[in-house]
């Protein structure tokens, strides 16, 4: 029972801490101290540690000397990278969705496409503060974007790229907010796509990509 109580609570604090992580909660950079965070997510010290090391292999988590650890650091050259390979990869997957979605497809992203409109991006009155709602949305437009892909080992690697993208994302929307269209280049996608249009929907998405390195650029340099 005391095991399967502890490989519970380890999976609960592995999903919250790495949810922290992605959403830029932590910043790139922090030291991890066990103690605090069993603290604030009512663990103990092994559960974290286990929590830690499976982070440690996704890399969003580096080993400290092996003495600790902490949030894997955010550098434009990392991100860079991960563009060029979304670039590549959902090139490949967005043409195969654009090819093989039916009319399912079409509906989903139709759905998809009017939800991510609807919200309102920034959860606050002033500045910008993230709207989980709107980031829940968008996360559902690029995957039904993607989701006609008859490969669905093509579409998981898309989304392990997505995930690993979304903490850099935060940071780029400190700066983004609220002068970057964002809706206009979701919107412009969307129909590209609906229109069979595999070439422009490519560019736009690719675009889109390295509009966001551009501002995260601005975003780590000040």
């Amino acid at each position: 029972m005391q095991a399967i109580l502890d490989d519970g609570l380890t999976l609960q604090v592995h999903r919250r801490l790495r949810h922290d992580l992605l959403q830029g909660r932590i910043a790139p950079g922090t030291k991890l101290k066990v103690q605090a965070l069993g603290a604030a997510y009512g663990a103990g010290a092994s559960p974290v540690r286990e929590a830690l090391s499976s982070l440690a292999s996704e890399g969003l988590v580096q080993r400290i000397d092996g003495r600790g650890f902490r949030a894997a650091p955010a550098t434009v050259e990392d991100f860079d990278e991960l563009v060029r390979a979304r670039c590549w990869l959902e090139e490949v997957v967005l043409r195969e969705s654009i090819a093989a979605g039916g009319p399912a497809w079409e509906d989903a992203l139709v759905v998809a496409r009017w939800r991510l409109a609807r919200i309102p991006r920034s959860g606050s009155t002033g500045g910008f503060a993230p709207n989980p709602d709107w980031e829940a949305a968008h996360t559902a437009f690029h995957r039904a974007l993607l989701a006609g892909c008859p490969s669905s080992t093509l579409r998981d690697m898309a989304e392990t790229l997505r995930e690993r993208a979304e903490r850099y994302r935060a940071l780029a929307n400190r700066i983004a907010y609220p002068g970057r269209d964002v809706a206009a280049e979701h919107e412009a996608i969307a129909e590209a796509a609906l229109a069979r249009d595999a070439p422009r929907a490519v560019a736009l998405l690719q675009a889109h990509y390295r509009t966001t390195a551009g501002f995260l650029r601005d975003a780590l340099a000040g």
